[in-house]
């Protein structure tokens, strides 16, 4: 379960603040994986940031009775000054996973080759993605949040961490930001859209990306 409670962010742009999340509260229920819809700059990015404490709202807060990841595909959790092996062996004591057997499967899993040895600041958006997919499908989480990762790589890498991807599902859930309607039918069971800093929950996932056709028609 996620719950929000009165939950609101803004941001100021050009001495106009706008509100991406506006007095939210809501409960998602536990052990669904929910599409996150929404057009771009809805806030979709702001939002999983925000449930994963990576952000800080400006009012309101965020609370769940399981773990949840980092947003997939999000760089920020990572000191750019150290290595990929040193920010994975850093995830693993937090999180109390075993830190070799982290790093050895993530080394594997990425596929960024002598990079991993070297400090992130060098690395391309790809091999950061890459790395942080590895790292968050390398831990154990009850909610996986990811934006898009699974778009990373060529089509063999892609077929790859869909499948790592789907595994996890089997005893976890998620909430999955992807242009790919495919993709959403594949791992969903239901849906959330972000439209003008409301969200509303879908049980039904074809009824969400009806609803988010007719808002952006």
């Amino acid at each position: 379960m996620i719950q929000f409670d009165q939950l609101s962010k803004g941001f100021w742009l050009r001495n106009h603040f706008a509100p991406v999340i506006d007095n939210l509260t809501l409960t998602l229920p536990t052990g669904k994986s929910l599409a996150l819809l929404g057009g771009n700059g809805a806030g979709k990015s702001t939002l999983l940031e925000l449930i994963a404490g990576t952000m800080r709202p400006d009012s309101g807060s965020v609370w769940s009775d399981g773990s949840i990841s980092w947003p997939i595909g999000f760089g920020g959790s990572f000191n750019r000054d150290l290595t990929g092996a040193q920010n994975t062996r850093f995830l693993a004591r937090v999180y109390g996973v075993d830190t070799d057997e982290l790093a050895d499967y993530v080394q594997d899993f990425a596929e960024i080759g002598r990079h991993f040895h070297m400090p992130i600041r060098t690395y391309s958006a790809g091999m950061k993605s890459r790395l942080t997919f590895g790292i968050s499908m390398g831990i154990p989480f009850d909610t996986y949040l990811v934006d898009e990762v699974t778009a990373v790589g060529d089509r063999r890498f892609r077929r790859k961490s869909s499948q790592v991807f789907a595994d996890r599902m089997k005893t976890s859930s998620a909430i999955l930001v992807s242009h790919n309607l495919n993709e959403l039918r594949e791992f969903c069971d239901a849906a959330i859209l972000l439209h003008q800093g409301h969200l509303t929950y879908f049980t039904d996932l074809a009824e969400a990306v009806a609803r988010h056709e007719e808002l952006m028609a």
